[in-house]
């Protein structure tokens, strides 16, 4: 089978370019072969697929690129996944700025290590909990098994787990492991560099970001006459968390924020996997073309190098479908 491809995703901005691509490609694939999944199944297997570079990436990008709904926003959930359609609030326009910072996540380690460390917070938290914690993989599987919402996983979190990092010794100190299983229990190729894990801010952050996207498909649903400023001040609170608690933002990208936030944005935070890449910022509609002009004034102009790709970097968004094969007649 022959390809050929185009798109407008900028690469390396968090904007899912390379799940995009990965979709596309089994979209493609079934039509040549003339076989037919469902979106789910598609959604599941695109994801697998990702991992062969070696980015132990997770499943919302794929499944949204498959699962969206044109004029609604979707909750994705996990074990089994589904989405839930979330009605946004009118009178706000969600607005992608790129901090025109790449990140590479096959080429660098950040995004495993963040992976490694949660995957260690789970056998720590799970070990104390009396689980079976050589089977337990995620933090969301701690909470399911002892069937306590994310208010008390994080009230565990902080009676389990010290803020101070962990060091390897200790790990397999508190597991009751050699360094040797311990390798075997998180395959992974950075753990050999990789001698200290911060576990307590990284399951503070899963567990107090996956409590915020509910509280935002809840406001959206009881749609309060505060709920634009209500959302907003969730938006913040995740950068913060994402800065100082997972520690996957940048300098330009706080300083994106920040600008958002002074052009008139009610919320704003970064998007994608971090370290680069965009933020998304929800803005009053009725001051959008203020708002763009402020940014661009700001952020952009100020450099020569952002200031040749302003166009494509700086846009309003809104929901629209997934992923769809186009034949001729």
């Amino acid at each position: 089978m022959n390809c050929l491809l185009d798109g407008s995703i900028p690469p390396s901005s968090g904007l899912s370019s390379s799940s995009a691509l990965v979709c596309c490609a089994g979209l493609v694939t079934l039509r040549a072969n003339g076989k037919t999944l469902s979106k789910v199944e598609l959604a599941e297997i695109c994801t697998k697929s990702e991992r062969y570079i070696g980015t132990e990436g997770g499943g919302m990008d794929q499944s949204i690129s498959f699962l969206a709904e044109e004029g609604t926003a979707k909750l994705i959930e996990f074990s089994p996944l589904r989405a839930t359609d979330v009605r946004l609030p009118s009178g706000a326009t969600f607005v992608i700025a790129n901090s025109c910072v790449e990140m590479n996540k096959a080429a660098t380690s950040h995004y495993n290590i963040r992976v490694m460390e949660c995957r260690l917070a789970t056998k720590l938290l799970s070990k104390s909990k009396g689980l079976e914690w050589r089977k337990m993989l995620r933090l969301h599987d701690v909470q399911t098994k002892l069937g306590v919402s994310l208010e008390e996983m994080l009230t565990i979190v902080e009676e389990v787990l010290h803020p101070e990092p962990y060091s390897t010794e200790e790990i397999c100190k508190c597991l009751g492991i050699s360094l040797e299983e311990l390798h075997s229990q998180i395959p992974s190729q950075n753990m050999q560099d990789v001698s200290t894990f911060k576990l307590y801010q990284r399951a503070k952050h899963v567990y107090s970001e996956a409590a915020r996207v509910l509280e935002f498909q809840k406001i959206c649903s009881e749609a309060p006459a505060n709920a634009l400023q209500l959302l907003g001040e969730l938006m913040q609170q995740s950068h913060i968390s994402c800065r100082e608690m997972y520690e996957c933002s940048c300098p330009e990208l706080d300083r994106l924020v920040d600008i958002c936030l002074q052009s008139g944005a009610i919320g704003s935070r970064l998007t994608g996997a971090g370290w680069g890449g965009c933020t998304v910022s929800m803005v009053p509609t009725d001051k959008l073309n203020t708002f763009l002009k402020n940014v661009k004034k700001a952020y952009y102009q100020t450099d020569g190098q952002r200031l040749a790709v302003e166009n494509n970097s700086l846009f309003a968004t809104k929901p629209g479908r997934g992923a769809l094969v186009f034949v001729e007649a």
